[in-house]
């Protein structure tokens, strides 16, 4: 058996996964099924699932969704592209993105008109960065991921504004800002820090959780940033850790037993799966109580929405 639990009090949902799951709620309740989803609302896969037994669609692309219906873009944010398909089909748009993350696309947008050519710091893929570098042309953003990839960068770029992927932390891009710095000599960042203040809380709270504690299991699915980067940190804090992406069927290894063992969320996984695992482990609760958060943000007024006219062709 194990010997003990110590779970993280900052742990779970942020306010923009909160705000997300709240808007694909409150839309199948004022529309009725079938709603729309373009991409994973947040990235957990019992989140999804639990969305598709209501009636929720997951589509990669507008082409899916059929005229004449409501279609929800992810918290996660869109290319631009989307948004101008969507008009053209008419089809009536319910924005879930983070405002962290549209905050993001807003300071990108306002330094590429001052001159300033963008490096947005994030994973090349990942729908966040997709989303974010598309709101600037081409020519003027350039994705990087490591100090090496800052090395490939032009040399010849006058002045550079730095934008981040919000679930990135400042651990995380610390030497590549610091490489930016040395390898240009005007850089401009923006006025308030683009990393998302949970992803922040959730690794220093994993730090401390890697003080107290055996070993570390971070639920959280496969294909989320946040949680992933979870379990690197408590590696690095010196505690070995593993990702749980499910905690129904997660059996506990031989090797756990009579540890003290730390347990955390990524931002998108829900307190059910925390309490699930919990129960699998089945020892005494200790809760280590860290700052307390307090965010949140305004959902956007659905009172009229309804689904449009379907245009005749």
């Amino acid at each position: 058996m194990v010997k003990k639990i110590v779970l993280v009090s900052l742990r779970g949902f942020c306010a923009g996964v909160i705000r997300a799951i709240d808007i694909v709620d409150l839309a199948l309740d004022k529309l009725g099924a079938p709603i729309y989803v373009r991409h994973e609302i947040v990235h957990n896969e019992h989140v999804k699932k639990d969305f598709e037994s209501r009636g929720v669609v997951f589509v990669d692309e507008l082409n899916e969704v059929p005229d004449g219906n409501c279609v929800i873009l992810s918290a996660h944010g869109s290319e631009t592209r989307v948004y101008k398909e969507a008009k053209a089909r008419n089809l009536a748009i319910i924005d879930a993105t983070c405002p962290l993350v549209i905050k993001v696309h807003m300071e990108m947008i306002s330094a590429w008109k001052k001159g300033y050519k963008v490096i947005y710091i994030g994973h090349k893929g990942h729908q966040e960065v997709i989303g974010a570098t598309s709101h600037v042309p081409g020519d003027s953003c350039f994705l990087v991921g490591s100090v090496s990839d800052v090395e490939s960068l032009p040399s010849n770029l006058e002045k550079i504004f730095i934008s981040t992927q919000t679930t990135l932390s400042i651990d995380d891009t610390k030497e590549i800002i610091d490489a930016l710095k040395k390898q240009y000599k005007e850089v401009s960042l923006p006025a308030a820090q683009d990393i998302c203040y949970a992803t922040q809380n959730r690794q220093d709270a994993v730090k401390e959780l890697a003080k107290v504690t055996d070993y570390i299991l971070i639920i959280g699915s496969k294909n989320s940033s946040n949680s992933c980067r979870l379990v690197e940190v408590a590696k690095l804090a010196g505690t070995d850790a593993e990702l749980v992406p499910d905690p129904y069927t997660y059996i506990v290894p031989e090797h756990l037993h009579g540890k003290i063992i730390g347990v955390s969320s990524g931002a998108s996984a829900p307190e059910v799966l925390v309490e699930t695992l919990i129960n699998k482990l089945v020892a005494p609760v200790e809760i280590l109580n860290l700052k307390e958060e307090n965010v949140s943000f305004k959902l956007p007024d659905m009172n009229n929405l309804q689904r449009p006219q379907i245009m005749l062709k």
